[in-house]
């Protein structure tokens, strides 16, 4: 059976066989028993190599920060997360270049004023879940991902004049970007990222997927 750590482009953390091309973690969210029991324990939210240095250990390790897997980076930028700086430094240091443009920065920022950003945009205080923020689709940039109004529950990647449609496995059906408004999954400090010119690593199946 599959562990409760795949996390969807809505932020929510699931059950489901496909492990994804990206690793990342939000702390500790698991109890002794390996049962996911928070949707977080700190506000750095970050997204990692599969393997890094040849490190390894058992999932669900009690008392120690909690795996959880992504399709791939767009998925997990979605959901809030950002590169991280130890195993994936030539990422981070790209999308806090990145930041430094979308934000007007005069200088790139601290890892924690960053999650501090994110952290706002990405979940509603009320609700204490992810925000969707309704955004003209023309506007968005590659690698942003969206729920669209006819397709419920639903999440579709941004890329080109199209979208892609996502599912734990890989991108599925293809279909042009709408004219209107759509559900942007992405937080806006991120989507600001994108479209400064942070290219997020991508599942091999977008390149399959129909036009």
């Amino acid at each position: 059976m599959a562990h409760r750590n795949r996390v969807t482009p809505f932020g929510e953390i699931v059950a489901d066989p496909a492990r994804g091309t990206m690793l990342g973690n939000r702390g500790v969210i698991h109890d002794a028993e390996g049962r996911i029991r928070r949707p977080w324990s700190t506000t750095r939210w970050i997204c990692c190599r599969l393997a890094f240095k040849g490190r390894w250990r058992p999932v669900m390790q009690p008392g120690r920060w909690t795996h959880l897997f992504f399709l791939d980076e767009a998925v997990a930028i979605a959901a809030g997360h950002r590169p991280c700086a130890e195993c994936r430094r030539e990422a981070y240091n790209a999308w806090r270049a990145a930041w430094v443009q979308a934000h007007g920065l005069a200088d790139p920022p601290r890892a924690e004023a960053m999650d501090r950003v994110l952290q706002a945009a990405r979940i509603d205080p009320a609700t204490r879940r992810q925000r969707t923020v309704s955004h003209p689709a023309a506007d968005l940039p590659d690698g942003a991902m969206v729920a669209l109004p006819d397709d419920p529950g639903g999440a579709w990647l941004v890329l080109g004049n199209g979208l892609r449609r996502w599912s734990p496995s890989g991108y599925g059906d293809g279909r042009a970007r709408p004219s209107g408004r759509v559900g942007l999954l992405t937080p806006l400090p991120s989507a600001a990222v994108l479209a400064a010119g942070y290219r997020p690593q991508l599942h091999p199946s977008v390149a399959a997927s129909p036009p």
